[in-house]
């Protein structure tokens, strides 16, 4: 999106000086938990989730390698969404302090960070509209074109085809569908010829009429990032 220089890039890896490693299941933090980290997401899928009243897990976001994970730790001392790997998983914590340090010195960095924020935001209320006004079949297909748009921003040579790594319990606690109500909508999308599955993969045949399917919006297409500030390295 935007080319970092050698010095922006010296400063995000000041902040991936500790290392911690998950395994697939394990909590990184949990709703109500004492805070005061923010997390680097070096390697593997995490997602973001909150319980609701009847019990119930409503995933929030599937976090990929890059992303900035508990930002909101940062003006929460308690947090507000639990957060648990996916897979095998690597991140890097860091303080509240060593955040604001990178914001005054490297102000473009803090306008990206910004940026991002809002992607995710518009994205979360994508989904957040999806879930009232949208079909079953729309939910499953978003969530497997975001997947895979997901997978090729850190791997190019993801085409049609990739590794989905999600169960159908966990893409059900994405949409507000049950696992049984999943497997019928992506059973229905093999048979409409929108995807073909084997071995954990999915593979769309026709992309396009998947993205009608799902009402679906690349957040990522459009940006205006004219008014980013100049690099000072």
């Amino acid at each position: 999106m935007v080319a970092l220089t050698d010095v922006e890039y010296r400063a995000l890896e000041r902040l991936e000086e500790r290392e911690r490693r998950l395994r697939r299941g394990v909590t990184l933090q949990r709703e109500n938990d004492r805070v005061g980290e923010v997390f680097v997401l070096r390697s593997g899928r995490m997602m973001s989730s909150v319980l609701l009243d009847d019990g119930s897990r409503q995933i929030l976001r599937i976090h990929s390698s890059g992303d900035l994970l508990a930002v909101s730790n940062l003006i929460y001392d308690d947090a507000p969404e639990t957060i648990t790997a996916l897979s095998d998983c690597t991140v890097a914590p860091f303080e509240r302090a060593a955040f604001s340090a990178l914001l005054v010195e490297h102000p473009r960095l803090a306008a990206l960070i910004l940026v991002y924020n809002q992607i995710e935001r518009v994205a979360l209320t994508d989904r957040l509209a999806a879930l009232g006004r949208t079909s079953a079949k729309a939910r499953v297909a978003a969530v497997l074109i975001e997947m895979r748009n997901r997978a090729r921003m850190l791997d190019k040579s993801v085409g049609d085809s990739f590794a989905l790594g999600l169960t159908q319990e966990e893409i059900g606690d994405a949409t507000g569908l049950t696992a049984v109500h999943v497997n019928r909508m992506l059973r229905q999308l093999e048979e409409e010829r929108l995807i073909a599955r084997e071995a954990g993969r999915v593979r769309f045949l026709d992309e396009r009429a998947l993205a009608r399917s799902a009402n679906f919006i690349d957040r990522y297409a459009g940006l205006e990032l004219g008014w980013l500030p100049a690099s000072r390295g």
